[in-house]
């Protein structure tokens, strides 16, 4: 119950930030306009200006920066999903323990007691069943999909060239790119979980590759190159989790 809420849910964010980058704006005056894309254009403006009107530079200085600011953001998340996998394999006895029971109860009221024995396996570990470390991903949802809004909207991006597309044209190479480092970024974080875990979360990896090819296709390149820089970001940042916080294999307790 408690891996299949976790995974309910970063469908639910996943899918709600891809179907957000395919929307529209519906409001050129609006607040998110005000607050979070008109400070991205005139950064890509004029850092575009000083790199001598070279925008898709703009576009991969600007988005490392902000994942550089959002990193210690999603590195907290990761910690946190460590310490939680730890405290579930130091209860899964306990656990496993109760699920049977639970099975096997007969009746609403015997049902609930073992629902309450359950909490305070939760209790005695410190697991927290809605405390997964959701935040980060909340927060840089607001700056990233600002930054996508920038870059969509930009007539100057429009007009210009970078290597060998132009930005305001399809190009299918840099949506390959882009698919395929979500693709990559989608295997290094299953490198580290379970096989049953990698199992479950087989779907919603696979599902973000995928989109971002889909939202890509006929886009203009400057979106797929914002979405490459994204995603190789993501890979340096999951890797450096990994590093900074290693999977910790803890033996359950055992009864002496």
């Amino acid at each position: 119950m408690f891996k299949s809420k976790n995974l309910f849910l970063y469908m639910g964010i996943a899918l709600s930030a891809l179907f957000l980058s395919g929307c529209q704006q519906s409001n050129g005056d609006g607040t998110f306009q005000k607050v979070f894309v008109n400070p991205f254009i005139s950064s890509l403006d004029g850092l575009a200006g000083i790199l001598g009107d070279n925008y898709g530079f703009a576009i991969i200085i600007v988005t490392i920066i902000i994942r550089l600011i959002i990193m210690p953001f999603m590195l907290k998340q990761q910690k946190k999903q460590q310490e939680m996998k730890v405290k579930m394999a130091l209860a899964k006895p306990e656990i496993e323990e109760i699920q049977r029971k639970l099975k096997e109860a007969t009746n609403l009221e015997e049902k609930q007691k073992i629902q309450a024995d359950m909490m305070k396996v939760y209790q005695k570990h410190e697991i927290n069943p809605l405390n997964i470390g959701c935040l980060p991903l909340l927060i840089q949802m607001p700056f990233l999909m600002g930054l996508y809004y920038a870059i969509t909207s930009s007539e100057e991006i429009a007009t210009h060239s970078f290597l060998w597309f132009s930005l305001g044209q399809p190009d299918l190479f840099v949506t390959a790119i882009a698919g395929l480092l979500y693709f990559v970024q989608f295997k290094v974080s299953q490198s580290a979980m379970p096989i049953e875990q990698q199992k479950q979360t087989r779907f919603i990896g696979l599902l973000s590759p995928i989109m971002i090819v889909i939202f890509s296709i006929n886009a203009p390149a400057a979106l797929p190159l914002y979405w490459s820089v994204g995603g190789l970001c993501l890979i340096l940042q999951v890797l450096l989790g990994q590093r900074l916080y290693p999977p910790q294999i803890m033996q359950p307790e055992t009864k002496g």
